[in-house]
């Protein structure tokens, strides 16, 4: 039954092989696209707790260069999963088959990410390098899986301007195992079948048209179809499991990091002499975190189950290093000590990255960090940064739900969200114009929270000449040379860390001299850069990140003997998407201007996008008006 049932999967195959004419692909799929995704078929066969296949085929048709990432194959493999029986065959526009991969075709290589001290992963990769449009390639390859801990799904549409003609998922399970899955704008469920012997779930498209981003659109997995599948009893590197839910699926994770927070006796003593007199509780977190980034360095270390367990206590003691679960039991180590209650917690990181789903528990995390509780002021520990304040989630793991881990099992939290008044840039700048129209301006900057990150890495993630070439060309003006640069950090008693930065900017001939007139933009720095176009249907909602302010205070001395000819209007705009405001006066010699902008997290329909590319619109036109004066 398995055998001829394998074989009728293929037939749609079959048929297709006959025809990779790109004539065929119907002119709908064509539009707005770079490439097609002719046919897909994934066929996932789950033997048991322990054990699965992956079967991979695919056909993709490439239009352009920019199509062309979507004909190279690559897979990764690891002590946990075997990757084998890779093959690919390459067809011209009339679907003649040009060549076919040969075994030392495929390139084989660590992957390496320049911090990885350990890691058992690699990956594989070809590509024809075939660059006469339209051409196709087909690939198939096979994944054992020794473990079944976490499943891959499905998403046919992975990319932008990209058409999907047909894509299936198949799961194969055996008597007696409960799969669970979640589906993304699918239409219906999967068709189910079961012969007693196999139970099958089957999904599939076709004829998907290709989507174009748009600025300002949520996350892809929103927007598209796609299927998440995940075990309820699983077994991973000699360790058994359930995940029928958060709770028990955090109590896998206390298991796998059960009696490893033991420190050697010279880090207690080391503890001790940092905390014993010390009574506040904040204080002990603070004094215990600047040790853990003064003693290790975040490695990434992937290895087997090791891509969830982390290392020891001690052995991160005495290499001084380890990866963002070893690192973070480390400092949940160091604060037990102490006599400090903190959890472990799971969370994914990166900017605009999710959470989790309340509704379906499953191993989709990237990241791991440390939560110490208490009551309503939580402080959060980013474990793997040497430079970052105690307590900062920021861009990288804030506002967004997470697993905590306890003796109760895990248990889904929310990370800090924050304000517009804690993400807020106030730059004031006192500047001096002469008879030539050459500025020379001292600009001063505080940043706090999500808008200090940028200021946070030229300080601690780049060198002075990248530094100074970064500044060089990001203020905006059409020349102007940043010849002094000074950086003051406070990292924020209640974890909201500010940066001060100082500039000393000169411009040659900023403002317009023609005659007797003087044609200056007093906004020197903080212009609008973006204006969205409304020549397309917006299809997306809005979605803006996270809230900030901005307060710009512009004080500009021109050359005596003027008389101000033309002045702009003050403007002031309110909408659901934010405020914004500018103010300008002139007294005597001198030009002053206020501006303000305040921009409102949240999300917003589609029908909303008129009224926001107006928005910018305005600030855009505003942010540029002139001043002219004329010389008496």
């Amino acid at each position: 039954m398995r055998i001829a049932f394998f074989i009728l999967l293929q037939v749609p195959l079959l048929l297709w092989a006959q025809d990779y004419n790109v004539a065929s692909i119907p002119d709908s799929l064509k539009l707005n696209a770079n490439a097609v995704k002719r046919f897909e078929e994934k066929r996932l066969v789950i033997k048991g707790p322990g054990k699965a296949v992956l079967y991979k085929r695919y056909v993709v048709t490439v239009f352009n260069e920019s199509g062309d990432i979507h004909a190279i194959y690559r897979n990764s493999y690891d002590k946990l999963h075997t990757l084998s029986d890779i093959s690919g065959t390459l067809y011209d526009a009339l679907g003649k088959k040009l060549k076919t991969v040969r075994k030392k075709d495929i390139a084989d290589a660590s992957l390496d990410d320049d911090i990885s001290l350990v890691t058992d992963n690699r990956y594989k990769m070809h590509s024809f390098y075939y660059r006469q449009y339209p051409y196709t390639v087909e690939y198939q390859d096979e994944v054992t899986m020794d473990g079944v801990f976490f499943l891959p799904g499905w998403r046919p549409v992975d990319d932008d301007e990209l058409s999907v003609q047909h894509s299936t998922f198949v799961v194969e399970t055996v008597p007696g195992y409960v799969l669970r899955h979640k589906q993304f704008n699918y239409p219906g469920g999967p068709v189910v079948t079961d012969d007693g012997k196999v139970k099958t779930y089957k999904w599939e498209v076709n004829n998907i048209l290709a989507l174009q981003s748009e600025p300002l659109q949520p996350d892809w997995e929103e927007l598209t179809c796609s299927v998440q599948v995940a075990p309820v009893d699983f077994e991973v590197g000699g360790y058994t499991g359930n995940m029928s839910s958060w709770q028990n699926l955090g109590k896998f994770i206390a298991t796998l990091n059960e009696g490893r927070d033991v420190l050697p006796d010279a880090v207690k003593k080391e503890v001790h002499a940092l905390t014993d007199n010390v009574t506040d509780q904040r204080e002990k977190v603070r004094l215990l975190y600047e040790y853990l980034q003064k003693n290790t360095r975040y490695i990434s270390i992937q290895v087997g189950i090791g891509s969830w367990q982390p290392f020891d206590a001690a052995y991160v003691a005495q290499k001084k290093y380890g990866d963002c679960k070893a690192l973070s039991n480390y400092m949940k180590s160091l604060l037990k000590e102490a006599g400090v209650v903190s959890n472990y917690v799971l969370i994914n990181s990166g900017y605009g990255e999710r959470g989790l789903w309340e509704d379906f528990p499953a191993p989709y995390f990237s990241h791991a960090i440390l939560c110490v509780p208490n009551n309503k002021d939580s402080i959060w520990l980013e474990c793997t940064s040497n430079t970052v304040s105690a307590g900062y989630m920021g861009s990288f793991t804030g506002d967004r739900q997470a697993l905590l881990i306890d003796n109760d099992g895990g248990h889904v939290v929310w990370t800090p969200r924050y304000t517009a008044a804690d993400n807020s840039q106030h730059r004031k700048i006192v500047a001096r114009l002469d008879g030539e129209g050459n500025l020379v301006a001292d600009v001063h900057t505080i940043f706090t929270g999500i808008r200090q990150e940028e200021p946070h890495d030229l300080i601690h993630r780049v060198n002075k000449e990248q530094r100074e070439r970064y500044l060089n060309n990001a203020l905006g003006l059409p020349t102007y040379k940043v010849d002094k640069i000074d950086y003051a950090e406070n990292k924020g008693a209640a974890g909201l860390p500010l940066i001060t930065e100082s500039l000393h900017v000169e411009s040659a001939a900023y403002a317009s001299v023609s005659g007797k007139r003087l044609f200056i933009t007093p906004n020197l720095f903080n212009k609008t850069r973006s204006k969205f176009s409304t020549d397309k249907p917006r299809k997306f909602e809005i979605k803006y990140s996270y809230s900030d302010i901005e307060v710009d205070s512009i004080d500009i001395a021109i050359p005596e003997g003027y008389t101000a000819e033309a002045l702009p209007k003050n403007v002031s705009i309110e909408t659901r998407f934010g405020k914004y405001a500018i103010a300008f006066v002139y007294t005597g010699n001198r030009i002053q201007v206020v501006r303000s902008c305040e921009r409102t997290a949240g999300r917003y329909p589609a029908s909303d996008y008129k009224a926001l590319a107006k928005f910018y619109a305005d600030m855009y036109k505003a942010d540029r008006s002139a001043m002219v004066f004329v010389k008496n």
